[in-house]
């Protein structure tokens, strides 16, 4: 049986942590789809095309991992492309307990399994909001973002 992951996020933009943790799943599955959320309640700095041109760009050394986008629950998606897990990155505490939350509720919702893996100290403090915090204010952000990204 084929081994497919997903790995969801709003990828507003896409950052070293996000392919920090598509380069791990990339090694322990057979396919890893990276997808965009569609929420359109939230506000994004960048536009859907622009978010997947960047995703595609970051995980484009990565052969068995593609995007997606992808609207509703998270489990629903993961089940409609036949993957079995799902990966998720924590970088602290809170995140922590959020996606234990969210693993419990989409085993129980759709028996699909949450991989979670904590991000290495070096980038632990990286997020998209900051990012596009820095951004904001005119500051380097070269650090944070692939380099094919920026």
């Amino acid at each position: 049986m084929k081994k497919i992951a997903l790995i969801p996020g709003t990828f507003d933009p896409v950052t070293v942590g996000h392919i920090e943790l598509v380069k791990f799943a990339s090694a322990l599955f057979d396919e890893v789809v990276v997808c965009i959320g569609i929420n359109p309640a939230k506000k994004h700095l960048f536009d859907e095309k622009t978010r997947m041109e960047m995703l595609e760009k970051a995980i484009a050394p990565y052969p068995n991992v593609r995007a997606d986008f992808f609207h509703g629950m998270t489990a629903d998606y993961a089940v409609a492309i036949g993957a079995n897990y799902i990966v998720r990155g924590i970088r602290n505490e809170t995140d922590a307990k959020y996606e234990l939350e969210m693993a419990d509720f989409n085993r129980n919702y759709r028996g699909i399994r949450t991989v979670l893996v904590p991000a290495s100290t070096e980038i632990a403090d990286i997020s998209s909001t900051l990012v596009r915090e820095k951004l904001a204010l005119g500051q380097s952000v070269d650090d944070l973002i692939p380099k094919d990204v920026l």
